[in-house]
């Protein structure tokens, strides 16, 4: 008999246009399926909303999942336990339904606790370490209670972490990619080193009795003279409209900035656009090297499966990840700048050994397979 897994994403529901954001929790599906389960999708109903604008929301995701074959297996609950929900009315499944799986694989982190007492076994999968734990120390996030704890952050619960643990046993496990669905596409020599990012979301870090602000924006601010330093095209796919300062002032350094929402508002848009670029130049949040998580983006990973260099901020000291093959991670503008020129003069050799690590270390189907013999025993 087949294993069912129930995963909760964050509101893929609520942001249809984030194909990036998707492919987050497609990975993790397709690599559970890969394995031979039977894959639930899960997602909450705000309380009150209009049922025209909810079965909007539930037609575009259903088209976005269907190309994937996870437009049926898509199941709904209310997040007021007092107003109940017609799923089936809405095409899809009920909670109760939902609760028969022999796993809840959450990353919600607050999922209520009435939803996840119905299943058998619940694990919560924290995909944005470190900053997920000092939000929940603070008491920004309520955690609900959950059989396992997993997290893709190496260094939590490793001694001289500056991340809490909460009094929680954390598990790592690698972040993944469905490698059958992202394979090696060669870029044209003038394509783009491109990312795709939210620009400012991010909010504040609180640290010290000081504030940092933690977002995409304040990551690349040591970084912007990149494209002034370098003879090869930058491009970065925001979420800026047209007019916006911050829009005008990169270009006005070197850098090409087209809109996210265009180039990449489904899956399938996001990975022509990653699959077309020449490799990944990314900063990561201020959070992740203040905490030192040795955090990944799932992004990075999907360049790395596509057969394309990347080259990322460091996050922190990994017990497997290179620093200068296929993957580049640099602390510092100079650094940064011989990363990339490294990368530009072995190109072809740094493209193989993208995809290679993708194989060796973030195989969804080798992930997912450990995550279940952890989740299940």
């Amino acid at each position: 008999m087949s294993i069912t897994v129930c995963i909760a994403p964050v509101r893929t529901l609520e942001y249809p246009e984030g194909g990036g954001h998707l492919w987050e929790y497609l990975n993790w599906a397709l690599g559970l399926r890969a394995i031979g389960c039977n894959v639930i999708w899960l997602e909450a109903v705000a309380a009150n909303s209009p049922v025209a604008e909810v079965q909007a929301k539930i037609s575009a995701l259903k088209l976005r999942l269907d190309r994937y074959d996870l437009a049926n297996c898509l199941a709904l609950y209310s997040c007021d336990e007092t107003s109940p929900l017609d799923a089936a009315a809405l095409g899809c499944m009920d909670v109760d339904t939902a609760a028969r799986a022999d796993l809840l694989l959450e990353f919600r982190y607050d999922t209520p606790l009435h939803i996840v007492k119905r299943f058998r076994r619940s694990a919560l999968l924290d995909i944005d370490p470190g900053l997920s734990q000092f939000w929940i120390s603070k008491g920004r996030i309520h955690l609900t209670p959950h059989d396992v704890y997993f997290t893709t952050g190496e260094t939590i619960g490793q001694p001289g972490t500056r991340i809490p643990d909460l009094g929680l046993n954390w598990i790592h496990i690698s972040p993944c990619v469905a490698l059958d669905w992202w394979p090696v596409r060669e870029a044209s020599t003038d394509a783009s080193f491109t990312t795709v990012a939210h620009w400012y979301a991010g909010g504040w870090l609180e640290e010290d009795a000081h504030a940092h602000r933690d977002d995409k924006r304040s990551g690349f601010l040591p970084f912007l003279d990149i494209p002034e330093l370098i003879d090869h095209p930058f491009q970065l796919a925001l979420d800026l409209l047209p007019e916006d300062e911050q829009r005008t002032a990169l270009e006005a350094r070197g850098w090409s900035v087209v809109d996210a929402h265009k180039v990449a508002a489904t899956p399938w848009d996001y990975q022509c656009y990653i699959q077309d670029s020449f490799g990944e130049f990314s900063c990561a949040k201020p959070a992740c090297l203040k905490l030192k998580n040795a955090w990944l983006s799932n992004r990075t990973l999907c360049y790395l499966a596509s057969g394309k260099p990347a080259v990322v901020q460091h996050t922190g000291t990994s017990r497997f990840l290179p620093d200068a093959s296929g993957l580049f991670r640099f602390r510092s503008l100079e650094e940064a700048t011989r990363c990339v020129k490294q990368c530009l003069a072995d190109y072809e050799t740094h493209c193989k050994f993208g995809r290679s690590l993708a194989e060796e270390y973030f195989d969804a189907t080798t992930v997912t397979g450990l995550l279940l013999e952890k989740a299940l025993s």
